[in-house]
């Protein structure tokens, strides 16, 4: 084995984390792997002579090309929010990594608020709560001082985990009727989503997420529990997160939010939710991350 084909084994050994790092900084499996594959351009022309730690390194190389790439999408006026689920999503089958996260509640509700923050808070927060690396690392990725790049990742962690408005007791009680309304759309359990639904709920939506002649406004346990069986592809990218400070869902293809759902609960019923698709209304909406783990200790190897 020559030179070449050793440092393209030992790269290949660490592609799946640096593809790891580089999806959670930039919501698109497509990019992660044109950040990674710029990695191994940049290695294979300048070889490996001088690099103690090559995992070192190479995060560090992802890390700033993924930088670059978020502050270059920023700089790009904002697309408006798609009202209809990607080919790819509405039918074929996704890779096991992106089935992985359309799994993962608390992974894709992630992605949908990693991308509200500003690219090097993103950066930082990926690289010290997510994969702990420690700050004198992070810093020398985001060209900033140390105390600089902990205070990113500390105002970026107030972000992503966002302000309850109800006391945490009674947001678990709401957690808990959500994931059980999620659960009932997912398998198009009708019985399920009546043993949820208030007999009065109210089912609001934004008219341009409907299909036509759909009622904006449904009432009634039975109508409303038929009108969501009817949206059940939706609820395949669908995650529980805080919505304006309480249990609520966005509905996220690929991490990119497509409708947010503010819902309602008393006792153990839901008595009513709103379903918002309009790009100025989920742009004001405050979007938070329930269940995120506590913030990883420092790694010692990359």
């Amino acid at each position: 084995m020559d030179g070449h084909d050793e440092l393209a084994r030992r790269f290949e050994e660490r592609r799946g984390q640096l593809r790891a790092v580089a999806h959670r900084m930039l919501g698109s499996f497509d990019e992660a792997e044109d950040a990674v594959q710029e990695a191994w351009l940049r290695l294979s022309r300048t070889g490996d002579d001088g690099i103690d730690n090559l995992g070192g390194w190479l995060t560090t190389v992802v890390s700033r090309i993924c930088l670059d790439m978020l502050r270059s999408r920023a700089s790009r006026p904002e697309a408006p929010y798609g009202q209809e689920l990607p080919v790819s999503e509405a039918g074929g089958t996704n890779p096991p990594e992106e089935a992985a996260v359309l799994g993962d509640s608390v992974s894709l509700a992630l992605l949908v608020v990693l991308d509200r923050l500003g690219p090097a808070e993103r950066v930082a927060f990926v690289l010290h709560d997510l994969f702990g690396l420690p700050f004198d690392r992070i810093a020398q990725v985001v060209d900033r001082s140390q105390p600089a790049a902990k205070k990113l990742a500390s105002r970026a962690r107030l972000k992503v985990r966002g302000t309850p408005a109800v006391p945490g007791a009674e947001l678990d009680r709401h957690r808990r009727v959500v994931e059980a309304f999620l659960a009932a759309a997912r398998g198009g359990d009708l019985g399920g989503l009546l043993d949820v639904l208030a007999p009065d709920v109210v089912r609001r939506a934004d008219p341009a997420v409907l299909p036509a002649g759909v009622a904006p406004e449904l009432r009634g346990a039975r109508a409303v529990a038929e009108g969501t069986v009817a949206l059940r592809e939706r609820s395949r990218f669908a995650a529980v997160a805080l919505v304006d400070g309480d249990v609520g869902l966005v509905v996220a293809p690929r991490g990119r939010l497509l409708l947010a759902l503010t819902v309602s609960v008393e006792g153990e019923r839901i008595t009513a939710y709103d379903v918002i698709a309009d790009p100025a209304r989920l742009g004001r909406l405050d979007l938070g991350v329930l269940g995120l783990p506590e913030v990883s200790p420092p790694s010692r190897t990359p």
